[in-house]
């Protein structure tokens, strides 16, 4: 009985350090965005939402949020046919170099980004798309697909085959058995897999900071601008900004597959 209580004890412990560990950064970021006093500081001083309102009065800060919406929409966009194509043929097909084509796919993990970063700018610009928005949303797509893979791959193995071949031995072509029997089951992974590939894509800054300029600069690439010169509660605000874009993404990922499935499916 000792012993059980001690064990309790214990993971009890580690669990609260954890979720302590885990959420002090986001709680000290939101408590010194809401300063009234001119430098970035923890506890604020005063309570103000001054920092929310400069922010959202500066042109360069609400361009720079457009352009990143815009790029994680392509980023996702893409990813969503070509990860749950990929995802399918490399799970339920005997391809040949199977073994091969998935190490290719899983590529874009296992490469530095700051390789991927000047491999794209260099290529980008030998084809003369380079300073322009969507081939950023594609370059992110790129790098993150694997995550877009692997989400539904989970998806894709907790298929009864059953399902399939009872929908073909009812007369349905295979493009039908697809479209309502096996996109069905996949769903859940292929929301979850674009839902992480849109956060994945707004929050990306080092392959962004090699593909944009002046005029196609993203929201990450503008907050280390912003740093470089000098670091103002402004940051702050924006640092909530992704925070919310997060707990929105959870909140929609429970309503359209729920976490418990999200969880179970890891």
């Amino acid at each position: 009985m000792r012993g059980s209580l001690s064990k309790r004890l214990v993971i009890w412990g580690l669990v609260a350090v954890s979720l302590i560990t885990l959420s002090l950064p986001t709680l000290i970021v939101i408590g010194a965005s809401f300063t009234s006093g001119e430098i970035i500081q923890f506890p604020p001083e005063g309570f103000s939402l001054r920092w929310y309102r400069e922010l959202w009065q500066l042109d360069s800060f609400k361009g720079a949020l457009v352009r990143t919406f815009y790029v994680s929409v392509i980023c996702t966009l893409v990813s969503l046919p070509v990860g749950t194509l990929a995802a399918l043929a490399t799970v339920r097909y005997r391809l040949r170099f199977r073994n091969a084509v998935q190490v290719y796919l899983l590529l874009p993990f296992t490469i530095p980004l700051v390789v991927s970063g000047i491999s794209m700018m260099l290529f980008f610009g030998e084809i003369r798309i380079l300073g322009q928005l969507w081939p950023v949303g594609v370059a992110l797509c790129v790098i993150n697909l694997p995550f877009m893979i692997w989400s539904v791959a989970a998806s894709v193995n907790a298929i009864d085959p059953e399902l399939e071949n009872a929908a073909m031995n009812c007369g349905a072509p295979p493009l039908q058995t697809f479209l309502t029997v096996t996109l069905p089951a996949v769903m859940p992974g292929v929301i979850t897999g674009g839902l992480l590939m849109f956060i994945l894509a707004f929050n990306e800054f080092l392959v962004s900071l090699f593909l944009t300029d002046s005029r196609t600069v993203t929201l990450p690439v503008q907050i280390y601008n912003s740093i470089r010169s000098v670091i103002t509660p402004d940051l702050a605000a924006v640092s909530v900004l992704y925070i919310v874009i997060a707990l929105v993404a959870v909140l929609l990922l429970d309503l359209l597959v729920g976490l418990e499935i999200f969880l179970r499916s890891k």
